[in-house]
Parts: C-alpha cells; structure tokens; sequence
C-alpha cells in the first residue's frame, strides 16, 4: 500500500510515518519509479510496533537499537523491549511518588514552623537523594545472563555458595505454607526452582530477576508463570498484589543501604495480610569478592568498596521486620543457612 492508504489504516498522518522512515525505523521502504512510497507487510508490522513502544513512553532512538537486534525473534525482542520498559517506568513511578510524599512533608512542616524550617527541608531532600541514587546504581554485577544455561547445575554443585540447595527450597516452600489459589511473588526467581516448587502446591506464582537469560530458562520450565525483568528496589507490580512472597539466595547480593529499600519495595506489593519467607546462607557479603575474581581487578575492586561495611544479613532482615510490625520466625534447614517468616501483626489499613 502507498503511504496515504497506510496512515489511513493505522490512524496516524503521513508526516509520522515519514518522520520514522528518516530516523532509520523504515529502513525498508521501497519505491516505485515515479518515487512514491510503497509499504509491504514487514513495514506495517514495524510501525505498529513503533506507535505501541512510542505509546509505552520509549524514545525513538530506544527502539531503533531495539528493531536492530536482529539475533532475537520478534515476540522474545518486543516482551525483552516491553519488560526493560516497564521496570523503567515502575522506578520512575515510585520516584514520583516519593517526591509527592517529600513535598507533603514539607508542607505540614511548613505549616507547623513559624520560620522556614531550611534545615529540615535540606535533610528531607538528603534523604530523597540517596534513595533515588540507589535505585539509579543498580547493577548486575554477577553476569547471571552468561550464568544462566548451568544455572540448575550450578546451584547443585556449589556448596558454598548455595548450602542444601534442595532442602533449602523445600523448607521454604513448607514454611510459607502456600495454599491453592494465593498469588506469591519468588524475588530474584532465576530458573524458577523455588517458584515451580510452590506451582505444586496450587499457589500461582510470578517472578522478578535482572537477567533475561535467567528468565527465559524460567519460561521454558514454567510456562504458567508471570515472570519479568526487574530487580528488588524496583518491583515492577502494583502495590497489594501478592498473598506472600518468597525468596532464597538473593538478598545477600544487596548492600546494608540497599536492604531497607528492598524490603519496602516487597512490603509495598504484599497485601495487607501478606506474609514474607526469605532463605539465605548466613553470610557477611564476601561472596561476592568470590563471584568477581574472573572479572578482574576492576571488578574486585567495586566489590570491596560495596562491601568494606560488613553486616549480618539475618539480622537486618530480622530487624527491619520486626520495627515494621511483623512477627518474625526463625529456623535453620541446612547449617549456615536461615530461614525467615514474617508475618504482619496486624493486618495493614
């Protein structure tokens, strides 16, 4: 069809279609000899595709690198594309809404001060800072993408790194004690081993992990789960979704700063009654020092001064939990490795 018939089909102007044809996402287009613009089948599907991405808030120059990936087929591309998106615009959310709640804040300080509280307001905007820093330096610095085909033998093999890795995930699914019917969310789910566990008891299951590769493993097992791309200071779901969540082995990645907001992020997506199991090996963040040797120097570096404040991860955990109002059980299924439950005290208004 000729540019005129092809803005009428899909309801935009000819001048958009053009503007994409010279930024390069019409490659294709061919022409007839009087130079009119002819469009087959493969154009129509590439800008469908651009009015649906340039509608999810992605710039143009975005999807350009995303039609050019040539190596992925077109529906893995587009749910890659779609998922990077939305964990965008899930961090993007939740900074507008902490901004909202700061700028409260300063109003009701406002209003309760005679002079300009300054001080106070630079404090608040301190505070904002760091949690919008954190989010923004998320990085994978575990290339789980290359990790990903020998996950599954990986995680039987090292004993170090994953202690009573079978035992672990049965107890924690017996401690959670899903039921047919409930919503549970698995944080930094990998190839689903913990999640398809909880599949057997009827629970529905979602997952989130910062690896595509990971998660393509995921799908190929578990094709009934909801998994996408995300990490745990940006949860890309709505708030209440979840009758409990679950997660093992993951948590010791984060930094001491970074596990506040990680556990703010998964109180925020709980229902009110939602409960809380995580499974880790007791660990003071060294691993990662471990994980980086193949990475070089630079790597081992960034590592060290991520984790030149060591910390015991259960007790953070186990602290936080309980200034939230959770009732907090504690077992050990393997030696060096714990297993929380977190229950609320009271169901959240």
């Amino acid at each position: 069809m000729k540019i005129n018939e092809l803005a009428s089909k899909l309801g935009i102007s000819t001048r958009t279609i053009r503007f994409y044809e010279q930024h390069g996402l019409l490659p294709g287009v061919k022409r007839e000899q009087n130079t009119y613009r002819v469009f087959d089948e493969q154009d129509v599907w590439r800008l469908q595709t651009i009015i649906a991405l340039r509608e999810a808030g992605m710039a143009v120059k975005e999807i350009r690198e995303v039609l050019d990936v040539e190596q992925m087929p077109d529906h893995e591309r587009l749910r890659y594309v779609l998922e990077l998106q939305q964990a965008l615009l899930t961090g993007q959310w939740l900074e507008m809404r902490r901004m909202a709640e700061t700028t409260s804040q300063m109003l009701d300080l406002l209003r309760a001060e005679q002079d300009v509280p300054v001080q106070e307001f630079f404090e608040m905007a301190q505070q904002a800072r760091q949690l919008r820093e954190l989010r923004q330096n998320w990085r994978d610095h575990w290339n789980f993408d290359q990790r990903a085909v020998e996950h599954d033998v990986y995680v039987q093999t090292d004993s170090m790194q994953y202690p009573g890795y079978d035992v672990a995930l049965s107890h924690t699914a017996s401690t959670v004690r899903a039921t047919a019917g409930e919503h549970g969310l698995d944080l930094g789910t990998g190839t689903g081993n913990l999640a398809g566990t909880l599949l057997a008891y009827g629970a529905h299951m979602s997952g989130i992990d910062q690896s595509r590769e990971m998660l393509k493993q995921c799908r190929n097992k578990f094709p009934q789960m909801d998994v996408r791309i995300g990490n745990l200071l940006s949860i890309p779901y709505a708030d209440d979704s979840f009758d409990f969540a679950v997660s093992s082995f993951t948590f010791r990645h984060l930094t001491e700063s970074q596990l506040p907001l990680a556990l703010e992020e998964l109180h925020r997506v709980l229902q009110k009654h939602g409960r809380i199991c995580i499974t880790d090996r007791e660990s003071e963040q060294e691993a990662t020092l471990d994980q980086a040797q193949t990475d070089g120097m630079d790597a081992k570096a960034e590592y060290r001064i991520a984790n030149e404040q060591h910390f015991k991860l259960s007790g953070v955990l186990h602290n936080w939990l309980e200034q939230h109002d959770y009732m907090v059980q504690r077992t050990s299924p393997y030696p060096a490795v714990f297993t929380l439950l977190a229950v609320p005290i009271h169901s959240r208004a």
